[in-house]
């Protein structure tokens, strides 16, 4: 009998292969099965979704020119086919090669896929067509005006274009027909909620009570308002009527209300009562300020270890300029976007690493390999701590982009929940008469949002300079001190935690 010893694993069964090759991509491990999907096309070369789990699989690993050929490969197999005609209209965007009819193909095959009309309104807004795409998108709306994440990605259009007050339009239009529709009214709520305009959102809470029966939700985002204005005492009714607060983003905005108020006990312990949480990323930078208000030795621990935060001068691996230069063709819109930090700029919509750009893809090769460097740092392990608890594994981001701040832009203190580490690249920056006194234009770590209305300074900066890399835990709290004039152009990225190799 003739061994096969040493062929890959499942190249002989491409259904049990693509079903392997999809739990290592969605364990973060794409790269280890991309050769064995190779080897398996080489025995069944013209079949179809091989080739759509390799696009896949180089799609995860942000490799978007290998994901085209790929693609590209699949749609020659079946031309007629939705899922394949959408990835290569998806990918090519991500490459930086947004193209309309890409997506107008994959309409033809999937005319209900919302995630198609969503990325055919994102190529038009990156090749500048954003008025097309608002129209393209309000016409589609007015005939589906239920749709929610249709509405979102209106009122986001409408938001980075500067047309401030055409925001909730769509929401209050699809609500005169569909009044009752609790997700519309949630999604509104909400999406007011993120560009901080809680006044309007607090009077549409109270619109909605005439036709949402979940009497409990309203009352959470009503307590969410009501704290964020200054109403204590309705915040403080509220919140203890929807007690206990057993949902992360709800027991979030407990602790911003505890903190705000002068009660760090009461915020550290309903954060320390959800440290083992799944998503207490969210919950740590809060518990952090209550243990720093609170002269506990444990905000130290989470905060001051000085491996936490490190910056790597990279800027002779890459050629900054060509960089700058590329980057400035690629911030296309208008404002800053929708709940972001950013004031004063704009910043880039979609992976940046992801495209494929000469320049893009050296930066990112260098900036993989200084991460996986500054991995080797963060040793010894230390299990309870929510940075510090992971081991060194392969290098996988979860978003990449630019940031152009002008004048007397800057980013708000903010933090990433969804992120392990994240980052500030200088690319370019303005003469120092244009930034003022130092720290104008440096990073600051520490200083809460300002709305919290707290005392507590940065307990640490970086000073920018032109490639210099700062990496720091993406639940410490972080913003830009502002800056007089000039341009500010930077690259960020969030690392995800590492797998286990």
């Amino acid at each position: 009998m003739a061994s096969n010893a040493g062929a890959p694993l499942g190249t002989s069964d491409p259904k049990a292969l693509i079903a392997e090759a999809m739990q290592s991509r969605d364990a973060g491990k794409a790269k280890e099965a991309i050769p064995r999907v190779k080897a398996a096309l080489r025995l069944h070369p013209d079949h179809l979704r091989l080739w759509h789990v390799l696009g896949l699989l180089y799609r995860a690993e942000e490799d978007s020119a290998a994901a085209i050929k790929a693609f590209s490969r699949a749609v020659e197999l079946a031309p007629n086919d939705p899922k394949v005609t959408h990835a290569l209209a998806r990918v090519t965007l991500e490459a930086g090669r947004p193209d309309v009819s890409l997506f107008d193909t994959a309409r033809i095959y999937s005319p209900a896929d919302g995630a198609v009309l969503l990325g055919r309104a994102a190529a038009q807004s990156a090749l500048g067509q954003t008025e097309a795409a608002i129209s393209d998108l309000d016409e589609i709306l007015l005939h589906s005006p239920e749709w929610i994440d249709g509405q979102e990605a209106l009122a986001n259009l409408y938001w980075m274009n500067g047309k401030r007050e055409k925001f909730t339009e769509g929401y209050e239009r699809a609500l005169v027909t569909a009044p009752h529709n609790s997700s519309l009214w949630f999604k509104m709520i909400n999406s007011l909620v993120q560009v901080e305009n809680f006044a309007e959102a607090d009077a549409v809470v109270a619109r909605a009570r005439a036709s949402v029966k979940e009497v409990r939700n309203l009352d959470i985002c009503e307590a969410i308002c009501a704290s964020e204005l200054g109403d204590n005492e309705r915040a403080d009714r509220l919140f203890d009527k929807v007690a206990p607060h057993t949902e992360m983003p709800l027991a979030v905005r407990y602790m911003r209300h505890m903190l705000r108020t002068g009660r760090p006990d009461q915020a550290a312990r309903c954060g320390e009562a959800r440290r083992g949480d799944s998503d207490a990323n969210e919950m740590w930078p809060y518990l952090g300020l209550a243990w720093r208000m609170l002269d506990d030795k444990r905000w130290n621990w989470l905060e001051r270890d000085e491996r936490l935060i490190q910056t790597y001068d990279i800027g002779d691996r890459i050629d900054m300029d060509a960089l700058a230069a590329h980057l400035r063709t690629l911030h296309v819109l208008k404002a800053d976007m929708a709940g972001q930090s950013v004031r004063g700029g704009t910043q880039t919509d979609g992976p940046l690493f992801a495209r494929a750009d000469k320049e893009v893809r050296e930066l990112r090769a260098a900036i993989v390999d200084t991460v996986a460097t500054h991995m080797q740092t963060l040793d010894p392990i230390d299990p309870d701590h929510p940075v510090l608890r992971h081991a060194p594994g392969p290098v996988q981001f979860g978003g990449s982009w630019s940031v152009r701040l002008s004048g007397s832009g800057r980013h708000t203190n903010h933090i990433h929940p969804l992120g392990w580490y994240s980052s500030a690249l200088y690319v370019s920056l303005p003469s120092p008469s244009q930034l003022g006194d130092p720290p104008a234009g440096w990073l600051a770590f520490g200083k809460p949002p300002d709305e919290l209305g707290l005392d507590l300074p940065a307990y640490e900066t970086v000073e920018p300079k032109v490639g210099r890399l700062a990496l720091f835990p993406s639940i410490m709290w972080h913003g830009t001190i502002p800056f007089d004039d000039g341009e500010r152009l930077t690259i960020a990225f969030d690392v995800r935690k590492p797998t286990r190799i």
